[in-house]
């Protein structure tokens, strides 16, 4: 009997050392894969520093009017081109459009409506639905 509890605890002793590197290895699998990450995400915040920095000496102002001498044929702006709020003409009035083309029509007339209800004539509101 004792051999027999002296082997179940040394099965169970190994199986829990088995259990303990599996995790440990585990552990440092996941943690070598995270400094991978950081490291490649560095490297990504750097590229962008330097994507940064080349848009930055691509945009300057004295780079880009020497860009706009070299390849437009931009004139300088006359005081004739400048007006005021207060120059420019009203908007015109645009007015009733659909009125318009419904007049044109003749469909903007008032409609005859039935005053006999025995004629046969229906108003929406007393239709019975068609099944």
């Amino acid at each position: 009997m004792i051999k027999l509890l002296h082997i179940i605890a040394i099965t169970a002793l190994v199986l829990s050392a088995g259990y303990a590197y599996s995790v440990k290895y585990d552990t440092l699998y996941y943690a070598e894969q995270v400094a991978k990450l950081k490291s490649k995400a560095q490297r990504e915040r750097e590229v962008i520093a330097v994507l940064q920095a080349e848009w930055q000496y691509l945009d300057r102002p004295d780079r880009l009017q020497a860009a706009a001498d070299q390849h437009l044929d931009l004139q300088p702006m006359k005081i004739q081109q400048l007006a005021r709020l207060s120059d420019l003409p009203d908007r015109p009035d645009r007015g009733d459009e659909i009125g318009r083309k419904l007049e044109a029509l003749g469909l903007l007339g008032p409609t005859a409506t039935p005053k006999d209800p025995s004629s046969g004539a229906r108003t929406p509101s007393t239709q019975t639905p068609r099944r």
